[in-house]
């Protein structure tokens, strides 16, 4: 399926804001709920995404159609890595292991940013390789 490339861009503008109330409140909770939101996304896909129903339904409807659209599957690939992230950090700040939920919270706010500000997926990178590695592991076994 292909999407609108300024979706995922606003989605991770949205994450950006919640990861970095994370790390200002240390909120384990709210870490959780954010993991359950990249959760929908990977596993329902983009359209079952909260905040990809914000933009579609309030700032989609506002601009040009897209000049370009891009493949959905590296994008639910980032949002697993997003995932694994915030899942990780959430583990860390209900277990008492702050340092961890820190850690973790600030590489998902950091990836988060790059496609927010730059449009630089970092998930949507790794994708490809993740893929040839899968073919390699395949072809060999």
């Amino acid at each position: 399926m292909q999407t609108d490339p300024r979706g995922p861009r606003f989605s991770s503008a949205l994450n950006a804001v919640v990861l970095a109330a994370v790390l200002i409140t240390g909120s384990g909770l709210l870490l959780a709920a954010q993991a359950l939101l990249f959760a929908l996304s990977a596993c329902g896909g983009l359209r079952l995404s909260p905040y990809g129903l914000l933009f579609r339904a309030f700032v989609l409807p506002r601009l040009a159609p897209p000049t370009a659209t891009e493949d959905e599957r590296p994008l639910r690939f980032a949002q697993g890595v997003g995932l694994v992230f915030t899942s990780v950090g959430t583990l860390g700040y209900l277990t008492g292991v702050t340092w961890l939920g820190l850690l973790a919270t600030a590489f998902a706010l950091a990836a988060a940013f790059l496609n927010a500000a730059f449009g630089y997926c970092l998930g949507c990178e790794m994708y490809p390789i993740v893929r040839r590695a899968q073919g390699r592991l395949g072809a060999g076994a």
